[in-house]
């Protein structure tokens, strides 16, 4: 890969590295923090390199490949058990599973709290009393430190990622940012209406060279949907999201389709309401 990974600092002492199309924001409170810090650096080094070598195979479907690098093992880990009934590859986890590779690397060292943002894909390691807020269609999220969850990521038609489905924004918790970033796609997916007139796609090269996902169409637009139409396509993701939650994949989802919105699972995490601006 061209270039070296660039380093810089933002405000309020958050590390921003950047390397290709991976753009990471970490936010670090500890003892420890100066030695993670420098420990993510190191790790950054060679990530994109070596997720390189092994892109001919990331990028088709899953099939149970061997990888060698840590982060397609992640990816690959992520998608297995999602890849039963549906079309993924271990690019669906990418962004997820570079967080928590990075993350790992900070966490020997003495933190209380611990953010790694990729683009909105989050993996996070909380102690004591600390909790970890985001947003999601439904208000802001707050996990605490007592919680499993460790990855948040959203996922939509409207993101920067291409998706074959309708959704505004599906938010998901779970474990790992790797297995939430990989839910969140395939369940953004799920909130679809096959053949609806108001829907426009297209093929997926014809606006991204997205070899993952070869002629497959994605959204590119949409346009308004009756409140019955809104329902439906809901409804078809909050049961793939639901039974997501029952196989113990993920712990929640939240689905926002042109301002309405479902939610699954949740258990043990508070929200805040969306404030109103009006």
């Amino acid at each position: 890969m061209s270039g070296r990974p660039t380093v810089g600092w933002l405000q309020g002492g958050r590390l921003h590295l950047q390397h290709g199309p991976i753009d990471l924001i970490l936010t670090v409170e500890g003892p420890g923090r100066t030695q993670a810090l420098q420990a993510a650096q190191d790790r950054f080094e060679t990530v994109l390199d070596v997720l390189v070598t092994e892109l001919d195979h990331l990028t088709v479907s899953y099939a149970g490949h061997r990888f060698q690098g840590p982060i397609a093992q992640r990816m690959a880990k992520a998608v297995a058990p999602l890849a039963q009934d549906h079309f993924v590859t271990p690019m669906a986890a990418v962004a997820g599973a570079v967080a928590d590779e990075v993350l790992a690397a900070m966490r020997p060292h003495d933190l209380n709290k611990t953010i790694v943002n990729n683009g909105g894909d989050v993996a996070f390691h909380l102690t004591d009393d600390q909790e970890f807020t985001s947003f999601s269609p439904i208000g802001s999220v707050v996990v605490p430190a007592d919680s499993p969850v460790r990855g948040i990521a959203t996922s939509g038609w409207r993101g920067r990622s291409q998706s074959r489905g309708i959704a505004d924004a599906v938010t998901v918790l779970a474990d790992t940012a790797a297995r939430a970033d990989a839910a969140a796609t395939l369940i953004a997916n799920a909130v679809d209406l096959p053949d609806h007139p108001a829907i426009t796609r297209v093929k997926a090269q014809a606006v991204e060279a997205i070899p993952q996902l070869g002629a497959r169409s994605v959204t590119s637009a949409v346009g308004a949907l009756g409140a019955s139409d809104r329902a439906d396509a809901l409804d078809a993701g909050q049961r793939y999201a639901a039974s997501l939650v029952a196989n113990g994949l993920i712990a929640g989802a939240a689905l926002l389709l042109q301002g309405e919105t479902r939610v699954t699972g949740w258990s043990g995490i508070a929200t805040r309401p969306v404030p109103d601006l009006s």
